[in-house]
Parts: C-alpha cells; sequence; structure tokens
C-alpha cells in the first residue's frame, strides 16, 4: 500500500525516494553539485521549470536537510542554495541513479541517446 508523503515509512527505500521524490528535484541536485546558486540563477539554468514549482521543491529539500538556504541581508535580499554536508552523502546514490537512468534511456528510447547529461 503507497505511504503518502506526511507518513514515515519504515521501508529505507521509500524514506530515501520520499525525499528526491518530485519532477525536478534531482535536476536541482544536480545543478547544485556544482557549487552555491541564487534562486534566479537555478531557474534560469532550469528553463522548463515553474518559479512556484522550483520554490517548493527548494523549500522541501531544505525541511528535509538536503539543502542549505543562505540569505544574505542586503537590499534587493540574495538568498542562495547549497547543498548541505548531509546533502553530499546522497552524491553516490545519486551517481547510481543516473547510471541506472542512463541505461534504461538507452535502453528504452534509444534516440534520446546524445541529449544525456552527466552528473560527474
Amino acid at each position: 500500500m503507497p505511504v503518502s508523503k506526511k507518513e514515515v515509512s519504515p521501508c529505507p527505500i521509500d524514506a530515501m525516494l520520499s525525499v528526491i521524490d518530485g519532477r525536478w528535484k534531482g535536476t536541482i541536485l544536480w545543478r547544485l553539485l556544482d557549487g552555491p546558486m541564487r534562486t534566479n540563477e537555478l531557474r534560469r539554468s532550469i528553463p522548463q521549470i515553474t518559479e512556484r514549482m522550483l520554490i517548493r521543491h527548494l523549500q522541501e529539500l531544505v525541511q528535509d536537510g538536503i539543502l542549505e538556504r543562505h540569505e544574505e541581508k542586503q537590499v534587493p535580499p540574495c538568498v542562495r542554495y547549497s547543498i548541505s554536508s548531509y546533502g553530499m552523502t546522497m552524491v553516490p546514490v545519486l551517481e547510481a541513479i543516473c547510471v541506472w537512468g542512463r541505461r534504461h534511456l538507452e535502453t528504452s528510447h534509444p534516440s534520446k541517446r546524445e541529449r544525456l547529461p552527466s552528473i560527474t
């Protein structure tokens, strides 16, 4: 039986998937591997994402301790996001998911082979 996002599943795989579940979370994490970025920089680097969805995913990742939100006290306000040290523990997992996903896309969608980005 599926577990809602508000419930905590005792299954470790469900726990991990509940953190990275979301259409854009993987892409956000991949972009932030290069270093901290402002909200607008992230938005420009992922043209298909809406601002509302970006903010929602960023808030969820901060709440889960995967990202850190750094607010600089200036006018206009400047907010940067970076992967936390706890979030960096996910990098090997994300790399493994990327390898499997690439293999899956090559198998099931050979026409997309040239457009696949690399996580590393």
